[in-house]
């Protein structure tokens, strides 16, 4: 018994040494959310800084790079052409591959917006 506690002890001191991993980026028009396995939550300016750049203050330090659908399907062409004609421009999130950095130069690759589960 004593040494599966020792064990257990040991994991958590191994694990409590690891950097948070990313866990979910999400887009709005301008905003890149990234959510750290701590939760943690950073954010920067995509839009401004032309699609990569690197999170300021988060975790070890995460790089980005945002890459946009530039022929979406019809469905979604639709749906952001009515928003933009009823004056919502700006509220459909882009549709993007997000490419998240660690500081090791692990890429973690997310979609956005994301995959709806079945």
């Amino acid at each position: 018994m004593r040494r599966l506690a020792l064990v257990a002890l040991l994991a958590g001191c191994v694990a409590a040494g690891q950097p948070p991993v990313p866990q979910a980026a999400r887009l709005s028009s301008e905003v890149l959310t990234l959510t750290l396995a701590d939760g943690t939550t950073c954010r920067a300016n995509w839009r401004a800084e032309g699609g990569s750049g690197r999170f300021a203050d988060c975790g070890p330090g995460f790089g980005y790079s945002v890459r946009e659908v530039t022929n979406p399907n019809l469905l979604r062409q639709l749906f952001t052409g009515l928003t933009e004609a009823l004056g919502a421009e700006g509220t459909v999130p882009p549709m993007a591959e997000v490419i998240i950095t660690d500081a090791t130069g692990r890429d973690h690759v997310f979609v956005s917006p994301p995959p709806v589960d079945d």
